[in-house]
């Protein structure tokens, strides 16, 4: 007897047990711990309980398409799944924090979703934090930093994975094959942090710290092990090692393939990498300039400092090397926002609007102009060199880009002014919202432990709307509610 076709609703569901089995593994992970911290096994509780129940769950649902011949996904279905994995994968990962007692639902939330944000804000005080705990949130950060959906196509070989994954926000198909893709998308970034941890290992941090900084800085998530970041161990090499995975993790993993493969003139002409050469001409020598002019410091520190803090910001790790940044002068904080809003390259675990949009939009000015001075019989082709070839750009393409960045300042004016009526500077508003909207993780003071509700709501629906960039999350809701008014749910 020929198995019933599954499509819509049950099939979304039956897709998302899938992930929640994987899910429910991700949280039971950092019991891996316990075999080096054994006195850690009494925290062994707080993972078991909510890992199992999101296994059990996600068998369950799914018995929906086991074993049946599966449809297609209807159109904007899979903007659907892709929030349902979010929102189940920060759910199920703040029950850890909450079974500890120690954490409230809100705070619990805010940390899981800065994890699988990659943004490094946190409520957490590391330094009364267990190892299992810190491992965990690493471990948020790696997997979603990656990505929630390469993690189970690099596992499952499935004709709609890849689909999901470029929904998740990436475009990286390195070859024909998903299954290939995944695995060395996976692999590429596994060696990253392999590699960073045997160099941060040479370079004198403890085995436990570099393991984690390593995670850290490939998906540019910066979650420290410790209270005062990579500033801690007051060491050039860690930091050079810190700015080299930095950004790896914030470039284009087509542009990681180039290079292996010595392809370093097609690299080199992609448009983003140009950006990157442009800002930090421009940035790096005035933020260097206005510490010294303003705090008296060294030449060669504010250098250090000034390039350390560039690419933290660009690439929207979130790592420090400064004690605060209230004592930085307005300059250079304004120079940080300005960064962390731009961002990282398309298609990586960076945040922000991406340096490709940015890219997009000065090319666009200056098209403008030169259409302007132009005979008006001249026709003009746009393009910009993406992947060391030459792109066209159409007038949909700058629309598209248009339309995305103000929807970003928009939601980045909106969060800001949550963040004064609370009685914060505008600077230090913008500053604070634009770390967690950009998934950065620089905090300026005002995100913590004890924070208000709303401002830690505020920063968790930002720092969701950054990871998943507006459209998806807009399009599965509107989908939902259209479906449900139109009784298609089921």
């Amino acid at each position: 007897m020929k198995n019933k076709l599954v499509s819509g609703y049950p099939l979304i569901l039956g897709y998302l047990g899938l992930f929640l089995m994987m899910i429910g593994i991700i949280v039971l992970l950092p019991l891996i711990v316990i075999f080096f911290y054994h006195i850690e096994i009494t925290e062994a509780k707080y993972f078991i309980l909510p890992g199992v129940f999101s296994i059990i769950i996600g068998s369950l649902l799914y018995l929906f398409i086991r074993g049946k011949e599966r449809d297609r996904l209807d159109r904007h279905q899979d903007a659907i799944l892709i929030l349902w994995i979010w929102v189940s994968a920060i759910f199920v990962s703040s029950f850890p924090f909450i079974l500890t007692g120690d954490y409230n639902f809100t705070q619990a939330i805010f940390e899981s979703t800065s994890g699988f944000s990659t943004t490094g804000l946190t409520v957490v005080d590391v330094t009364q934090t267990t190892h299992i705990f810190l491992m965990f949130r690493s471990i948020m950060q790696f997997f979603g930093g990656v990505g929630l959906v390469l993690v189970l196509t690099s596992a499952i070989s499935d004709r709609y994975g890849m689909r999901l994954y470029n929904t998740e926000g990436h475009t990286d198909k390195l070859l024909p094959n998903l299954l290939k893709s995944a695995r060395l998308i996976l692999s590429l970034y596994i060696i990253y942090i392999l590699v960073g941890t045997i160099f941060y290992i040479v370079f004198g941090m403890p085995v436990f710290d570099a393991f984690n900084h390593a995670i850290a800085s490939v998906s540019t998530g910066g979650f420290s092990t410790v209270s005062s970041s990579i500033g801690y161990y007051h060491s050039i090499p860690i930091e050079i090692v810190t700015i080299v995975l930095m950004l790896l993790g914030s470039t284009n993993i087509i542009i990681h393939i180039f290079l292996l493969k010595g392809k370093f003139k097609s690299a080199l002409k992609h448009i983003e990498l140009k950006l990157l050469f442009v800002l930090s001409v421009i940035f790096i020598p005035f933020m260097v300039v206005s510490i010294v002019t303003s705090t008296q410091d060294s030449l060669g520190n504010s250098i250090r400092i000034g390039i350390f803090q560039f690419v933290t910001a660009l690439t929207t790790t979130g790592f420090q090397t400064v004690d605060s940044f209230q004592s930085l002068p307005n300059f250079f904080n304004f120079s940080v926002i300005i960064l962390m809003i731009i961002g990282g390259g398309i298609g990586s675990t960076a945040g922000g609007i991406k340096q490709y949009r940015i890219a997009i939009a000065i090319k666009h000015l200056s098209w403008n102009f030169r259409d302007r001075i132009s005979h008006k019989k001249t026709i003009h082709t746009d393009f910009v060199n993406r992947f060391g070839k030459n792109t066209v750009i159409s007038d949909q393409d700058v629309n598209n880009n248009y339309a995305h960045i103000m929807m970003y300042l928009s939601v980045l004016v909106i969060g800001t002014l949550i963040f004064t009526a609370y009685g914060n500077s505008l600077r230090d508003s913008l500053f604070e919202f634009s770390s967690a909207l950009g998934t950065v993780g620089l905090s300026i003071g005002i995100i913590g432990y004890n924070s208000p509700v709303v401002l830690l709501w505020t920063s968790t629906i930002g720092m969701f709307l950054g990871r998943l960039e507006f459209y998806v999350i807009f399009i599965a809701l509107t989908k939902m509610i259209l479906d449900i008014s139109n009784k298609k749910v089921l």
